[in-house]
């Protein structure tokens, strides 16, 4: 049986070491800032923790100005005490504008890593997508115009006839009666009836009416 062979990743060991190298630079320069005991040590795990929290962002949600922002911050605080524990900085009498870098470091990385948690992609004005184009307007409902029906065109009333010469038109076939005119009259007649308790004669339906004489007869004709 064969023995699994055990490979080691250059990659891996080349970020160790230089992970190692750069949290000891960071505790060395927070150390010489003031910071002593337990502090010292946790300076390098915010700046890692930052660092770290800013590239997952951008590798998962694409690139963002709010990432890059504190992806540049925390590299250049993991950057700069790298450089400055080389003996550029006299670390026995650190400048004054160090230690105030370092004592406002907490609240800076609590502020980042806020942002970067809680911040959502949409909001970010670099990769807000595109705006699609606007969508088609619903078209407008036009009303549909409704047909009401027409009154029963109404015979026009006879003109005054002559009592001394009383002329009858030839009458009209009770055919062309109008059925509103003939169901009008039967409202007429019934309430006529109930009334005065006698059937309508033609002259009061054709008073009552306002039709010629020929088309009361007709419409009586149709009322027996």
């Amino acid at each position: 049986m064969a023995r699994p062979t055990v490979r080691v990743d250059a990659v891996l060991v080349q970020a160790v070491i230089a992970g190692a190298l750069s949290f000891a630079h960071l505790h060395d320069l927070a150390s010489a800032a003031g910071q002593d005991g337990w502090k010292a040590w946790a300076y390098p795990i915010s700046v890692d923790l930052l660092l770290v929290a800013a590239w997952r962002r951008l590798r998962n949600d694409g690139p963002s100005r709010l990432a890059w922002c504190w992806f540049v911050v925390a590299l250049i605080a993991s950057l700069g005490a790298n450089v400055a524990t080389a003996g550029f900085l006299d670390l026995q009498h650190p400048p004054g504008w160090l230690r105030f870098g370092v004592a406002g470091w907490p609240a800076l990385a609590f502020l980042g890593g806020t942002l970067l948690a809680h911040t959502t992609q949409a909001t970010d004005p670099v990769d807000a997508p595109a705006p699609d184009q606007p969508a088609p307007e619903a078209p407008a409902c036009e009303p549909v115009p409704i047909e009401e029906p027409s009154a029963p065109a109404l015979a026009p009333a006879a003109a005054p006839e002559d009592e001394d010469v009383p002329a009858r038109p030839v009458a009209e076939p009770a055919s062309t009666v109008p059925a509103a005119l003939v169901e009008h009259a039967r409202k007429v007649a019934a309430e006529h009836r109930a009334r005065t308790g006698s059937p309508i004669d033609t002259d009061t339906l054709r008073t009552r009416l306002g039709v010629p004489l020929q088309l009361a007869d007709a419409i009586a004709a149709q009322l027996t």
